[in-house]
């Protein structure tokens, strides 16, 4: 492989998780052969048109198959439809000779260990000596995998462990065996980091690994103790979700995702392959999930699992685990739950959960301290340190904290003086952190983070990927320019600056606002070479402070909120007209006014998951920081030179954007709707999102950066384009598609684009769109339809459609 660069990949087998494989290789661009078994019999269909056994058609049927379920699949697996283009299909039988030019072969077959072995003997007489090879096990042996194949095979054969789905799930466990080359560990490592966006974990070649192993461990106690406490399905899913740090799909949900088919494999594994853990007797499915197995009933893709919907009603329904019937979802009710709702902090919320001596928190404490202390136990087993033990679980299982993270969040000492008042033993990991006068599994020090080693009873630096920029830890060392509640300016070194937002969900506010004027202002000057607008949260914004917007409204500070409004405007044509370069950097949740400050942005470094739309109408309002004018810039630049260029469809594509309040299913898609420009650059792996954009500042400012000019003239369709705007808004409401209220924020955004009042098209300028953006946004706000919509938004969560 030259310079250990991939570009060409294969990967065998196009089941569930092989053909998603598949796809994220090709949203990394990379070209990828798919393949899959020969069919042993024609299916009714390819009998009706004639096929017989040797047709191609027929002999790529399981990975043609693969391949179509992976581009229907919702959420998609694809980051662009168009990547599917970079898929070959074919078959094992015909078609191994192009494993000859790929990089990289990934094996996903059925989970048999000799099914594996025997396809790996055919896979070494077609790949290149320098190609990797790989098997996507989830707990098969790897060194077992590799018996009876050449030293040169073994030197690059070892075990990447994707999780469902693989687009989404950000864990790679990386399994080399001790004949694995470090160079080939090295390139895997760092292409499944920068090439496909993954957080990279190593592990040891131990059953299921690391993140399976403490999972099923934990979700198996969760099954126990919801018998012995007398739960239900819905309140086991109440206490382990967000509550505690855990993802809104709890524990019936994600095993209703996962497969429970999965799940009972990888209990099986574990049992059959782990007979000196002293743990052994807790995998074991109870008798109520093994009938479940049986009937079929093993999760969303089979239809029903311990939840299923109605087919009439649409209703979902939970299982009662005691008769096996399903029946309507019971609201769960937990005091404690409500007791630490306004609790923000996790580390807090679970320790005053734990505390508690209700049957929540005796729950939640045998499932918890159970967990933990075998996370502890199991340690020396299935990794180097507990830093890859915590990775695994937050990348995996999307965990807040790992194991060793809550040890500390629950205070080291306080856990094991509980544990052995309740006579339970102590893991050796836990008691060599106390013997050594420890009392923390991490500290930090100076933006850096420390861990503990047994091995030695020391504290080690966790390493990070070469090439990272941590916001957090340049805060920590000093490189605070200026801060106010809402926003901070951080030193990036090199002559380059970040606003970082730091509001609750990076919203938007005044805070925000006056840091964005102040880095412009100090880069105006010359005291920057250039400047990144990004941060390190959950996501990059989630738009306009709206409760800011709502209590200001019902005071009636309408001079205020004009003042508040112009101001953000004028920040963003500062920021698109700098003179020096200014690189947006965007990721998850990029909407409304963050979605308008990344419109304004002469250039963008956006993360592959970027999730941009201007959705104000959503509650009530149209984008008023300049997001309307950009989107009608953005359709008009796609139109062709010309007097007699018909303008309205580009200027009904703006509309339909914005009034529809369309979200991007990824950067790629946001390059699609004209959200983002087809120069603007994608980074795979968010976090070197901050780092790959203070580069793009650097080489803007070394190839002599030129601010773009304004617009000479902005052409608008005025009434004619008005009219036609109309009247497709009135058919809509007709078809009942929209309400009332809809068609009246529709005809306030028509009215913009067109150019307000204007009898005929004409040429305008920015700033005149501006007012006219300005004042239909303020007309609106002073409406009390769009106030209730702002208040249902703020305490449900999701629009109203009044």
């Amino acid at each position: 492989m030259p310079s250990g660069r991939i570009t060409k990949a294969a990967v065998l087998g196009a089941g569930v998780m092989g053909s998603q494989i598949a796809a994220h290789l090709a949203n990394a661009g990379i070209a990828v052969v798919l393949l899959d078994i020969v069919p042993s019999s024609l299916t009714e269909e390819e009998r009706a048109r004639g096929l017989t056994l040797q047709s191609p058609e027929v002999r790529n049927r399981f990975a043609r198959l693969g391949l179509e379920r992976a581009k229907q699949l919702k959420p998609p697996a694809f980051m662009d439809p168009d990547r599917a283009r970079l898929i070959t299909v074919g078959n094992l039988e015909d078609d191994l000779p192009k494993l000859a030019t790929a990089d990289w072969i990934i094996e996903a077959v059925v989970e048999d260990l000799e099914v594996k072995r025997a396809l790996f003997q055919r896979v070494e007489a077609y790949r290149r000596s320098d190609a990797i090879v790989s098997s996507n096990t989830s707990g098969i042996p790897i060194a077992r995998l590799q018996e009876g194949l050449s030293a040169g095979f073994r030197r690059h054969f070892l075990g990447t462990h994707f999780f469902n789905p693989p687009r989404y799930m950000r864990l790679v466990e990386v399994i080399p065996t001790p004949e694995t080359s470090p160079e080939v560990v090295r390139t895997i490592a760092d292409f499944c980091d920068r090439a496909l966006g993954k957080g990279v974990v190593f592990a040891k070649d131990t059953p299921n690994f690391i993140a399976n192993r403490i999972g099923v461990f934990s979700f198996l106690c969760t099954l126990r103790a919801m018998l012995e406490y007398e739960l239900t399905l819905e309140e086991v899913d109440a206490l382990t979700g967000p509550a505690i740090g855990h993802p809104k799909s709890a524990t019936f949900r994600t095993a209703d995702l996962a497969g429970l088919d999965i799940l009972a494999r990888v209990v099986e594994n574990i049992a059959a392959n782990a007979p000196e853990d002293e743990w052994r007797e807790v995998f074991v499915l109870p008798d109520f999930v093994r009938e479940m197995i049986r009937r079929g009933w093993i999760g969303e893709k089979a239809g029903c699992g311990f939840y299923r919907r109605d087919p009439t009603t649409g209703e979902v329904l939970a299982l009662d685990y005691r008769t096996l019937e399903y029946r309507p979802r019971q609201k769960a009710r937990f005091p404690a739950l409500e007791m630490v709702r306004p609790i923000e902090d996790v580390r807090e919320r679970l320790r005053t959960l734990l505390q508690g001596t209700d049957r929540a928190g005796r729950f939640l404490w045998t499932i918890v301290s159970e967990t933990v202390r075998y996370a502890a136990h199991c340690l020396p087993e299935i990794a180097d340190d507990l830093v890859q033990v915590d990775r695994a679980m937050r990348w995996g299982f999307n965990w807040e904290l790992g194991p060793f993270e809550t040890w500390d969040a629950l205070g080291v000492r306080a856990v094991v003086e509980r544990l052995q008042r309740e006579g339970r033993a102590i893991p050796p990991v836990v008691q060599a952190l106390l013997t050594s006068g420890h009392e923390t599994f991490y500290r930090e020090e100076a933006g850096r983070r420390f861990y503990f080693d047994p091995a030695d009873a020391r504290y080690r630096e966790e390493e990070q990927p070469p090439g990272l920029v941590l916001l957090s830890a340049l805060k920590a060392q000093h490189r605070l320019i200026r801060s106010n509640p809402g926003a901070s300016l951080i030193d990036l070194g090199d002559g380059v600056a970040c606003v970082e937002f730091h509001s609750k969900m990076n919203t938007i506010g005044a805070d925000t606002v006056q840091m964005l004027q102040y880095a412009l202002e100090r880069l105006s000057e010359g005291e920057f070479e250039g400047l990144v607008i990004g941060n390190q949260g959950e996501h990059f914004s989630a738009g306009a402070n709206l409760m800011l917007l709502l209590l200001a409204a019902e005071e009636e500070e309408w001079d205020e909120l004009d003042l508040m409004i112009r101001a953000f405007q004028r920040t963003n044509l500062a920021l698109k007209y700098a003179a020096r370069p200014v690189v947006v950097a965007p990721f998850g949740l990029t909407l409304g006014g963050g979605c308008e400050i990344t419109l304004h942005a002469p250039k963008v470094r956006a993360a592959a998951e970027t999730y941009i739309g201007l959705v104000e109408t959503s509650v009530g309002l149209i984008p008023a920081g300049g997001g309307t004018k950009e989107m009608l810039l953005r359709m008009l630049e796609r139109a062709p030179r010309g007097d007699a260029v018909d303008l309205l469809p580009y200027v009904r594509q703006a509309f339909e954007t914005i009034a529809l309040a369309k979200v991007s299913g990824s950067a790629h898609e946001a390059k699609r709707m004209g959200l983002l420009r087809p120069s603007d650059a994608i980074t795979m792996n968010r976090d070197r999102l901050i780092a790959d954009a203070k580069a793009t500042v650097l080489a803007l400012a070394h190839e002599g950066y030129e601010r773009p000019a304004p617009p000479a003239e902005i052409p608008v369709l005025g009434e004619p384009g008005l009219a036609a705007l109309k009247l497709g808004i009135h058919l809509a409401w007709r078809a009942g598609q929209i309400t009332e209220y809809d068609a009246h924020i529709g005809r306030k955004l028509a009215w913009v684009l067109c150019g307000g009042d204007l009898r005929a098209p004409r040429a305008v300028t920015e700033e005149y769109l501006l007012d006219l953006e300005r004042e239909a946004f303020l007309s609106l706000l002073g409406e009390p339809k769009t106030r209730e919509r702002i208040r249902h938004m703020l305490t449900e969560g999701k629009p109203l459609r009044n």
